[in-house]
């Protein structure tokens, strides 16, 4: 090579060092920071990312402007006060060896859209596709899809994705229960909504919780002490990792053993029903701990179909997952709304419950987790189909808790009547209800079509037992806020189930606003 070829290589290779270490040095953002963003109003505004050890980075947004110093491993953080959303686009400028400007941005309210297949259900697969997609003309929400189905065995600092305007474009593969949600906030506030999408059908609950949430519920210890044993990063934890897969696969195989031998009832069980310890985080790792801290105000859950086995241990599930994101995204008071599964199957006639009759049970147990809703849907179901296509209806009635708890409508009835209390007496049950609403009647959906009165004088779908456990379908009426409920063949009664199968078809309990009753029992049997 001549000595002319030699120095034009050395220039080319400082060149390329150069840039390459202009490139490394660049601050730079997270996804779930960009133009078209929506930042949640009246709370810390928190910006973060990464740069070099010791640069300099610094943020302006809405007049204010803060400024730090990357930490040792490239980290930074700023935060600025709180604004009230005024409808205004705006910029953001990080500065640090380069500048970054995100335009387009909005101050409203930020709602994280999660759970299984029927929260990712997209508005074109669901009811009157084309009608929605047409009208989806809402530049003032603003969308962000986690697109890519990933896990992790740690946490991870990203998530894929990026801010859209809402339109018929971009909502078509949207998340259809959090799309009607953002909209009916929307239309009743006029306050930008942003919505989070980070959702994968299939998908049990344990792998979207942190280890933080599963360590602040007793009754999940098991999963917290397998988790400060196995270590991905280390052999002794990828040995321990091994060994609990080799001894599921002995489960499993003696599982089967016992169903052929009919000591367990049902079909033989496969891997998937021993593994939600193992996979436990590792969705949340991929898919959620990458967007955290940046503030929102709540989050919109639909799942349980995979965790309809757990039964009422879904009550100690939800509350994992709820403290875990609570912690996550440093909001104590994160809103918390989920829907309760919807009727599915065929109608069973035991009247002592049966199917997903539990895991509904825990799903509204769970309410006693302060900042938390539920949304009623077991008039919304298909026998024949565990993806029912009226999501219109799940959205609105997830966004009477938001409307009634941040939006200024303190009087709106957020649910259907829930159960509170019983008392026992003259061969009857007498059940109270929270949420009466303007008061108890019986009703019928049909479709998406509005409920409507039907002025039956009796109740169907209730259930009663005396301290024999012994179960009867019961005559039960309503009295003022009140149902009674009996069976003149049991003259002490202790226990009532309502609505306790999978699909309990004809279930006619609404209050006068429209919504359904939450299927219940008042008992802690079996």
């Amino acid at each position: 090579m001549k000595p002319t070829q030699v120095l034009a290589a050395i220039c080319l290779l400082c060149s390329a060092l150069a840039l390459s270490i202009q490139t490394d040095a660049d601050v730079r953002l997270p996804n779930i920071f960009g133009s078209n963003m929506v930042l949640q109003q009246e709370m810390p505004l928190r910006f973060f990312g990464w740069a070099d050890p010791g640069e300099k980075v610094s943020v302006e947004c809405l007049g204010q402007s803060a400024e730090t110093v990357a930490d040792e491993n490239g980290n930074w953080r700023v935060e600025l006060p709180g604004r009230l959303a005024d409808g205004n686009t705006f910029h953001v400028k990080i500065k640090g060896k380069n500048e970054i400007d995100l335009n387009n941005c909005l101050l409203g309210e930020v709602w994280i859209c999660s759970g299984q297949s029927n929260m990712e259900w997209s508005v074109a697969r669901s009811a009157k596709p084309q009608e929605e997609i047409n009208a989806a003309n809402y530049p003032e929400i603003r969308l962000f899809n986690v697109p890519r189905h990933v896990t992790s065995n740690r946490p991870e600092n990203n998530v894929a994705g990026n801010w859209q305007e809402c339109t018929p474009q971009t909502v078509t593969d949207f998340s259809a229960v959090g799309y009607h949600f953002g909209r009916e906030l929307f239309r009743e506030t006029e306050i930008p909504i942003g919505l989070i999408g980070s959702n994968w059908g299939g998908t049990r609950i344990e792998p979207w919780t942190p280890k933080h949430g599963f360590d602040s519920v007793e009754q999940l210890d098991n999963i917290s002490r397998h988790l400060e044993k196995i270590d991905p990063t280390t052999d002794a934890g990828k040995k321990y990792h091994n060994q609990y897969l080799a001894q599921v696969e002995d489960w499993v195989q003696q599982a089967r053993k016992d169903v052929e031998a009919g000591k367990l009832p049902g079909a033989p069980p496969t891997k998937n029903d021993f593994q939600p310890v193992s996979n436990a985080t590792t969705i949340y790792n991929a898919m959620v701990h990458g967007m955290a801290p940046f503030s929102v105000r709540g989050v919109i859950w639909y799942q349980g179909e995979s965790n309809a086995g757990d039964g009422l241990r879904y009550q100690h599930l939800k509350k994992g997952l709820v403290n875990g994101w609570r912690e996550t995204f440093e909001n104590p008071e994160l809103s918390f709304y989920w829907v309760q599964l919807a009727g599915f199957q065929q109608p069973d006639d035991n009247p002592a419950g049966s199917g997903w009759g539990p895991v509904r049970e825990g799903q509204r147990r769970a309410m006693e987790i302060p900042n938390t809703g539920m949304a009623v849907t077991i008039d919304i179901g298909q026998a024949n189909d565990i993806h029912p296509r009226n999501k219109q209806d799940v959205g609105k009635r997830l966004s009477r808790w938001a409307l009634r708890d941040h939006y200024g409508q303190s009087d709106l009835v957020p649910s259907g009547p829930l159960y509170k209390s019983m008392k026992a007496g003259d061969g009857k049950i007498v059940i109270s209800f929270e949420h009466v609403g303007d008061g108890l009647m019986t009703g019928k959906k049909s479709g998406m079509d509005p409920v409507v009165p039907t002025n039956e004088s009796e109740l169907t779908q209730f259930a009663i037992a005396g301290a024999d456990q012994q179960w009867k379908w019961a005559q039960a009426k309503i009295e003022g806020d009140t149902v009674v409920v009996w069976h003149d063949e049991i003259s002490e009664p202790a226990a009532v189930r309502y609505s306790y199968q999978s699909n309990p078809v004809g279930a006619n309990l609404y209050n006068k606003n429209g919504l359904p009753a939450s299927p219940f029992k008042t008992d802690d049997w079996n």
